[in-house]
């Protein structure tokens, strides 16, 4: 099981650059708490047609997720709350957008793909932390590709709405395929 406390390299870059620019009081809870409250407004924005809003939105939303990590390893404030709640809200993230987003341009199969592999390792957490009296499941690296190659595919499939361009398109589909992928060795990596 990975160690939530230990610092990697994206870590200390972050903290050289993005995490100097945050106040000290800034905690990494906060972060995960904006995410959440990006969450409905980022669908609002893309129900609604603005995509140009919601795409912002959900960059800056989905860069917070690094920025949290980031902050409570190298910060030292690692919490229970935030290894709980973090990785929900990067789900809900991606779920919501995903569903508004994806069937239209890429296909409802892989919007169920994408849901029901977030719904079983939300599961599979819950039950390993609340039943096994085993500790919280923490992402290892399969599951921060994951996180990754989500966000990239439905900023991929955000940039086609944006611009049309075919090709986008085309790489969208393959990084979500990736994805799923990452998504399926990542269950079979928490399950050992």
């Amino acid at each position: 099981m990975p160690n939530a406390n230990k610092i990697n390299i994206s870590d200390k870059i972050l903290a050289a650059t993005f995490l100097k620019l945050l106040p000290k009081r800034v905690t990494p809870n906060q972060i995960t708490i904006f995410r959440f409250f990006t969450i409905p407004f980022i669908a609002l924005l893309l129900w609604i047609g603005e995509y140009e809003l919601g795409t912002a939105l959900f960059i800056i939303s989905a860069f917070t997720d690094a920025l949290d990590g980031a902050l409570a390893r190298t910060r030292k404030k690692v919490t229970k709350w935030g290894s709980t709640y973090d990785p929900l809200a990067d789900k809900l993230l991606i779920s919501v957008t995903a569903f508004l987003i994806l069937p239209r341009y890429i296909g409802p199969w892989i919007v169920f793909a994408i849901i029901f592999l977030e719904m079983f390792l939300i599961g599979m957490a819950y039950y390993n932390t609340n039943h096994n009296k085993k500790k919280p499941i923490m992402a290892n690296w399969w599951g921060k590709s994951k996180m990754i190659s989500q966000s990239l595919g439905v900023f991929l499939v955000l940039l086609y709405i944006l611009w049309s361009a075919p090709i986008l398109l085309i790489l969208a589909q393959w990084v979500l395929y990736l994805a799923i992928a990452l998504a399926i060795i990542s269950l079979i990596t928490y399950s050992l």
